[in-house]
């Protein structure tokens, strides 16, 4: 394997783009060449989860006419990996053709974290961070994908870090998309039991593999004016 695609979905080009640069720093380090979907924005998951099916679908076509079978497609985020994997075959189950490139493309779509444990068989990156460590784990890439043990696996690995333990950690941030828009004191309430945990734990940084989570729980201790920063996985395994 020499190649692989890059999605960098739209939250990650809009809102996170030092996350997809990472990204590509610890891919090409794995003497991959990187190439990004550039014609592909978003996989249509916010529309497709609001009922909106003709723009989701829309979304979908884009992102899958932008993709090469056989060439792994490589995503830093469980929630858009979860949509393409799991529910394009919903979404599109009346377009025998788009049903057909989703079909086609489906084994070669990976979260960022099982793409390197699971695919290249990768834990160490030869990375150091010299802090103290807390991670989230994103409700799509543990309960839709079943990536539990892969990113803990190579935040062990690397070197300096102090891991430390989130009390229930497997709860979720609140974020969820639109639900946070549409039932905030929900989403706010879930978020303050998620920033009392990571308080407790004593952690410098709290990494997550969604920039959803990201978002919101950034967004949280910033208004808390917590001295706690967030990072993507990525971040990590490309610091040196």
């Amino acid at each position: 394997m020499t190649e692989v695609q890059l999605f960098s979905t739209c939250l990650g080009e809009e809102f996170f783009p030092e996350v997809n640069d990472a990204a590509v720093t610890v891919l090409e380090r794995l003497r991959l060449r990187v190439r990004p979907l550039k014609r592909a924005f978003c996989c249509g998951q916010v529309a497709f989860n609001e009922g909106f099916r003709e723009e989701a679908k829309a979304l979908a076509r884009r992102f899958l006419d932008s993709c090469e079978p056989g060439i792994p497609i490589v995503l830093p985020s469980g929630s858009c990996s979860s949509m393409i994997r799991i529910f394009y075959g919903d979404l599109l189950a009346g377009d025998a053709d788009l049903l057909a490139k989703a079909h086609a493309i489906r084994p070669w779509v990976f979260e960022f974290s099982q793409f390197l444990v699971d695919v290249l068989k990768v834990k160490y990156v030869g990375a150091r961070f010299e802090r103290s460590v807390a991670y989230h784990p994103s409700c799509h890439l543990m309960r839709e994908l079943g990536v539990r043990d892969q990113p803990m696996q190579l935040l062990s690995a690397v070197n300096g870090i102090r891991l430390v333990e989130l009390k229930n950690r497997e709860e979720c941030c609140g974020f969820g998309g639109m639900f946070s828009v549409k039932f905030p004191p929900i989403s706010g309430a879930m978020l303050e039991d998620k920033m009392t945990t990571i308080t407790e734990s004593g952690a410098e940084v709290l990494v997550a593999n969604d920039c959803g989570c990201l978002m919101q729980i950034a967004g949280g201790l910033h208004r808390q004016g917590s001295p706690v920063e967030t990072r993507h996985l990525a971040q990590i395994l490309a610091s040196r």
